[in-house]
């Protein structure tokens, strides 16, 4: 089932999304990488936003 943009909560708030392109730029932008930084991070740790900021900041 297709993302309801209109209902965002703490889970949408907790995970990165790479595969929709207004979460990739917005996360990438938050988190002051590239997309394809946040895409490599996303792949080696999982889509979960605390382990993707902490990986980030090694």
């Amino acid at each position: 089932m297709p993302d309801d943009l209109t209902k965002t909560g703490k889970a949408d708030r907790d995970k990165v999304n790479v595969n929709q392109s207004h979460e990739l730029r917005d996360w990438s932008k938050k988190l002051g990488v590239t997309e394809d930084q946040l895409k490599k991070a996303v792949k080696e740790v999982g889509v979960y936003a605390d382990d993707v900021k902490k990986h980030l900041k090694k």
